[in-house]
């Protein structure tokens, strides 16, 4: 007669064990962000590519399935730039952010919350009635007022380009308390900061993922804010791939900023106004490695950049 039964291979058991040491390893995180808020501020190669957009949205499930509340807060800039050059409307950036025209902001609202949003919705959807959209229009989600940059000393107009003034939690809370996760676009109604009573202006403003994240994290007393980008997370003297800094206090950040390069300056800005304002950490992760948020959140390790606040073990 002849067994069915075939041997384990030893292979196998070393990688199982490997695996339940990481399970192990994140139980003790599982238990303390329970029932707490994270703000993931999804970007960068992370929502081009599809390996990587299918990793997020796991990701973001295994948290919902752990007791942990997570809240996205997205950008577009890769898919804004391609549905512009498509429809032939031209588009420039000045010190780092996009000159918005009102024709440009028809593509950004468009992109932004009919096409992103949407995909990332169907991503977490496929693992179960999960995700829900929102605008920062939605509910007064987000306020924002009109922005200009320095350049050279001269003060150069942007556009419909805002930067968050104020967020109303109500519609996110709701959700949380539903069992949802709330996917947020960044687009912002613009309110007349010299009103009284700050009016609304009947305009809609592109505002920056980044400072956008960070506010709502704030906003909701997060746990923790963690943006994805394209890099490993900052570094003491870029670009010496061994200068990687793991963890460093508001003030040394601060004291950093003006030194950065121009693309890590909005993440790192973020960051600093998140922990300033009393997220007890914020992370910089390498959206380019699948899982890393995942990583960052649930191991000892840990994975990128984080700030904490003037007074804490760093």
């Amino acid at each position: 007669m002849t067994s069915s039964m075939k041997p384990r291979d030893a292979g196998s058991l070393g990688s199982a064990g490997e695996k339940a040491s990481v399970l192990v390893e994140a139980l003790p995180w599982i238990q303390k962000f329970a029932g707490e808020t994270i703000v993931i501020k999804y970007g960068g190669n992370a929502m081009i590519n599809d390996e990587l957009r299918r990793a997020f949205a796991e990701d973001v499930v295994f948290l919902r399935h752990v007791g942990v509340n997570p809240v996205v807060v997205h950008g577009g800039g890769p898919q804004i730039n391609a549905m512009l050059q498509t429809l032939g409307i031209e588009s420039e950036f000045r010190a780092g952010q996009r000159v918005t025209t009102p024709e440009a902001m028809d593509v950004v609202r468009m992109v932004l919350t009919g096409q992103v949003g949407r995909e990332l919705i169907g991503l977490i959807n496929s693992h179960g009635p999960y995700a829900v959209g929102l605008s920062g229009e939605d509910a007064a989600l987000l306020r924002a007022t009109r922005t200009t940059v320095e350049i050279d000393g001269d003060t150069v107009d942007l556009g419909l380009v805002g930067e968050v003034s104020g967020v109303n939690p109500d519609a996110i809370t709701d959700l949380l308390a539903a069992g949802r996760i709330p996917v947020i676009s960044t687009i912002a109604p613009e309110f007349d900061s010299t009103a009284a009573d700050a009016t609304p202006t009947g305009e809609v403003l592109n505002v920056n993922a980044d400072l956008a994240a960070a506010a709502v994290a704030s906003a909701l007393g997060a746990a923790k804010l963690v943006m994805l980008t394209d890099v490993e997370g900052l570094y003491a003297n870029w670009p010496d791939k061994s200068s990687l800094i793991s963890s460093l206090s508001a003030s040394d950040l601060r004291a950093m900023l003006p030194s950065l390069e121009s693309g890590m300056i909005p993440k790192m800005t973020a960051a600093l106004k998140a922990v300033e304002a009393g997220v007890p950490r914020a992370h910089v992760v390498d959206g380019r490695a699948p899982h890393s948020m995942l990583l960052e959140i649930v191991t000892t390790e840990g994975v990128g950049t984080q700030i904490v606040p003037d007074g804490e073990a760093a």
